[in-house]
């Protein structure tokens, strides 16, 4: 299997790489491709240095697959060129996510949508993910009506510029609008204010929550209303999430179904402070969820307390697990 990194400098793409080595795909050569920049420079997997390649250059190899994270401008130019060549590729920008063509891929919920024609992949959004993880088993069961969601998002989302603009002002350094992220600081702050703002007040990473979820979970008739926040953390994103179903439940029967379900585990027992936090989240694959709790103010309700590592389960994670199914599914013309 020959696999292209694009954008295997940044955050997510570090992360890729160590991904990459703990879920030991059959990799029989890697090519490492970034900003011109970057070109030459040394990457490290397995124990091994690979050389940091031109774009193009990967594009000539033809790899039997190309993981993107390198921006939705360089996406939209550069992946219908792997695919034309047969590249399956596995784009975790907002490019495609949306494209009526594309599938929007989370492998625990809807990865046997994938056809061998499917060679542009939609990784979905990082707050998306970790939600429909936990919802997609209870929405089989109960039937989703409407969600109300509130997100606490990890700095590290916003990339490498966000991680400095954080550190700087841990160490002091006064704010400095012209080389922050973000237009307030994020030291000892909350920011409601992810993306850009669009014109009806939410912003881009609020909406996203909404058409995603639906897209994923086939479920257009779901009403879904967000407010997306940046918060002082290195380690995951946190969601506050309150769901009104169709059906009645059970409130221990729904606790067996998110036990039950794949890539979910369930910290709750709050008698005894367990429930999940991103500080504890950091470095794991797994979606955690706690809090779980009936709303006593509707019919139906329930309050769920869900967290994850943006940058793995959100991002880098699910991508290597898009990238299992087409292996082991025997998709990969290289495998065949």
């Amino acid at each position: 299997m020959r696999v292209a990194i694009v954008g295997v400098t940044g955050l997510v793409g570090t992360v890729m790489l160590q991904v990459l080595e703990e879920f030991d795909l059959p990799i029989t050569e890697l090519l490492p491709v970034a900003s011109a920049r970057s070109i030459g420079k040394k990457v490290s997997y397995k124990g091994t240095e690979y050389t940091v390649m031109s774009m193009q250059d990967a594009i000539d190899a033809v790899p039997d697959i190309a993981i993107f994270s390198a921006g939705g401008s360089t996406s939209l130019e550069f992946a219908p060129m792997f695919a034309e060549k047969g590249t399956f590729v596995v784009d975790n920008s907002s490019a495609w996510r949306m494209d009526e063509t594309k599938k929007l891929i989370v492998p625990e919920i809807n990865a046997d949508q994938l056809t061998q024609n499917d060679k542009i992949i939609a990784n979905p959004n990082c707050s998306t993910i970790q939600m429909v993880t936990t919802l997609a088993p209870l929405h089989r069961k109960y039937g989703i009506k409407r969600l109300v969601i509130s997100t606490y998002q990890s700095y590290t989302g916003t990339g490498k510029v966000a991680v400095d603009q954080y550190d700087r002002e841990r160490a002091g350094e006064p704010f400095d609008k012209e080389k922050a992220a973000y237009d307030h600081p994020i030291f000892a702050n909350c920011i409601p204010h992810c993306d850009v703002f669009m014109d009806n007040d939410y912003t881009k990473e609020e909406m996203k929550l909404v058409g995603e979820t639906r897209k994923i979970l086939s479920d257009p008739s779901i009403r879904i209303t967000a407010t997306a926040v940046r918060v002082p953390v290195n380690g995951g994103h946190s969601e506050s999430v309150n769901v009104e179903f169709e059906k009645p439940f059970d409130i221990k029967e729904l606790k067996s179904v998110l036990s039950a379900a794949p890539g979910v585990t369930l910290q709750d027992d709050p008698s005894s402070s367990i429930y999940p936090m991103p500080l504890y989240a950091k470095d794991k694959n797994d979606v955690f969820v706690g809090r779980v709790r009936r709303d006593e103010s509707i019919d139906n309700g329930l309050n769920m307390w869900i967290v994850s590592d943006n940058l793995r389960k959100g991002a880098a994670t699910n991508a290597v697990q898009i990238c299992m199914y087409l292996h082991k599914n025997g998709m990969l013309n290289a495998i065949q």
